[in-house]
């Protein structure tokens, strides 16, 4: 039978293992949430967890945007026409000669007629020194006069290349005449279309009192060879009466 002193001793037994439970549980409970609230805070804070953070450069690459041109690519007609014509300002036969084509040499025509008969034709050889030639070279005939054209190649040049600022004033077009004159332009029947592309520097006069009649063209003709292409010719045009 039991006593009040066993029931005591009972209750004093239960109490102190209740004691015991709430020190030794609470202990666990920090261990286990912690864990997975440190590591969303980490996925928070740490760019590198983050894919729109990532700067790779697959991520950051626009799949839509146009390619940049390859360096080495070869030049549109119009890129080669305006450094043929920086050649041209400058006076600099180095740089032309560079772009003459290696075997056909370049012809000069003084007027839009193109005569493969009797224009001039000069190599790259030829070109690099010619601005230093006293020869006098036959270039045709002037037209309205009918006179011979004799005159040194830095003369001509002079005369019937550069004779405007193109390079700063001219109207430019590809493959279509600006200037036309009384002289007959056959540049596509001498260096046909399929093959060959002109480029046309225009002015459409120097000295507003004679209204145009001193207007001028440059036409650059270059053979395509593949991708590639090579001056063959280069075509004066001006007001002839």
């Amino acid at each position: 039978m039991y006593t009040a002193r066993t029931f005591g001793r009972f209750a004093l037994v239960a109490a102190m293992l209740l004691l015991a439970a709430c020190s030794t549980t609470p202990a666990a409970e920090p261990e286990a949430t912690l864990a997975p609230q440190q590591s969303q805070e980490q996925a928070q804070t740490d760019p590198t967890s983050s894919p729109e953070a990532s700067t790779g450069p697959e991520e950051s690459a626009d799949p839509t945007a146009p390619a940049e041109p390859e360096e080495g690519m070869p030049p549109t007609a119009l890129e080669a026409a305006a450094t043929v014509m920086k050649a041209l300002k400058n006076s600099d036969m180095e740089s032309l000669a560079a772009w003459v084509h290696p075997d056909k040499g370049v012809r000069f025509s003084p007027y839009a007629y193109v005569d493969p008969k009797k224009d001039l034709v000069f190599t790259r050889d030829k070109l690099e020194g010619v601005m230093k030639d006293n020869t006098k070279y036959e270039w045709r005939e002037f037209a309205g006069s009918g006179e011979l054209i004799a005159l040194t190649f830095a003369e001509y040049f002079k005369q019937f290349v550069y004779d405007a600022d193109f390079a700063g004033d001219a109207e430019i077009a590809l493959n279509k005449g600006l200037g036309q004159g009384t002289t007959v332009n056959n540049i596509n029947e001498v260096y046909p279309k399929e093959t060959h592309d002109f480029v046309e520097y225009h002015i459409d006069g120097i000295d507003p009192s004679v209204e145009g009649m001193d207007w001028r063209s440059l036409r650059l003709v270059f053979e395509k060879m593949g991708e590639d292409r090579a001056l063959v010719g280069i075509v004066h045009d001006q007001w002839t009466p």
